[in-house]
């Protein structure tokens, strides 16, 4: 169980150990997937022709042909082929709003279909088990269940979720699927119980958004089966509660917000995060000064950037003392699975 005040951030490189695409992958999906120059052919693709169809269908949505929706996603592509990420690539054509949803169309699709392709499945091969393929304890959503769970008898479980909130800069809904069935496994409880204590008091943010909510959570936004919204009914809703970094940054209530869960956590864990610049404008928008601990792992992060990282965090966190700092050159779940008695303390 969680003890301590503790904001968990979450960024691609931890899904990407669920067989989820990395934002370079996602990129590369998006360029593949809208190269419609073979549709009509014997060349063409399942995905190709299934993304064509959303297109015209969102351009009957908004009064365009299918032609105009065809070239905004051509756009796309070309500006893909030399984005970083798939977010920063659509806020780059923030002035075509064709092109911006096109962008959230292709995340709604290509999300949804990795999910499908993930080692995290939408239910557990046997009753009471956990639904990864492989073995279980080397993911972070293992670890993760176990902080909620360890030390904590069921009938005090909802204090696991009184002092973590989790900021995932993931499309994907993997941490909300998952912990209902690590509460199931870890009590003995029914899903439908476990999903329930879920909905209820987990508290996660998706900046930019998610491919739509689980059926059994809270909300009217549109939803979609784990591992269903790339062929939803209603993928185009799903599409549109996708945010762009600029139309974060335009509300201001939600940065704040934000910004003082951030600012108010007395330790910070990064997991598999990138750590751009717009993602960690949205989290501080000055330097904090209570002094949180802060661990974050740096896998994936070339050696000549770290000492750059190093200085960046020490100064957005507010970090007087270096073992404030602990940075990990670790897996996610390496992380988690290493760091359990700090976490938990």
């Amino acid at each position: 169980m969680i003890r301590t005040r503790t904001v968990i951030i979450v960024g691609a490189g931890a899904s990407s150990e669920l067989q989820m695409p990395s934002g370079p992958e996602l990129l590369s999906r998006l360029v593949q997937t809208f190269d419609f120059s073979r549709l009509g052919t014997e060349a063409q693709s399942r995905e190709g022709l299934l993304v064509a169809r959303h297109l015209a269908k969102l351009g009957e949505r908004t009064g365009r042909d299918a032609n105009d929706m065809l070239a905004a996603a051509h756009r796309l592509r070309s500006a893909a082929r030399m984005g970083r990420s798939i977010d920063t690539v659509i806020d780059q054509n923030d002035h075509d709003p064709q092109v911006v949803a096109a962008g959230k169309l292709a995340i709604a699709f290509l999300v949804g279909q990795a999910e499908t392709r993930a080692t995290l499945r939408d239910a557990p091969r046997l009753p009471g088990d956990l639904p990864l393929l492989g073995k279980p304890e080397e993911t972070w959503l293992y670890w993760l269940g176990q902080l909620f769970t360890a030390g904590l008898p069921r009938s005090k479980l909802e204090q696991a979720f009184r002092d973590v909130a989790i900021i995932a800069f993931t499309y994907d809904r993997s941490i909300e699927h998952f912990l209902p069935f690590a509460l199931t496994m870890a009590y003995g409880m029914t899903l439908r119980e476990a999903q329930e204590i879920v909905a209820r008091n987990l508290v996660i943010h998706h900046p930019y958004g998610v491919v739509g909510r689980l059926p059994w959570q809270q909300g009217q936004d549109a939803h979609a089966e784990w591992a269903g919204s790339d062929q939803a009914w209603n993928i185009q809703a799903i599409a549109g509660q996708i945010r762009t970094h600029a139309e974060r940054q335009a509300d201001r209530e939600w940065v704040s917000r934000i910004r003082r869960t951030v600012a108010e956590a007395k330790r910070i864990v990064f997991l598999g995060f990138g750590y751009h610049p717009q993602n960690l404008d949205l989290l501080f928008d000055r330097t904090i000064s209570h002094n949180p601990e802060v661990l974050a792992s740096i896998h994936g992060i070339p050696p000549s950037n770290r000492a750059l990282l190093a200085r960046q965090l020490k100064k957005i966190c507010g970090l007087e003392h270096d073992e404030l700092l602990t940075l990990a050159d670790q897996k996610a779940w390496e992380v988690l699975r290493d760091n359990a008695l700090l976490l938990e303390s």
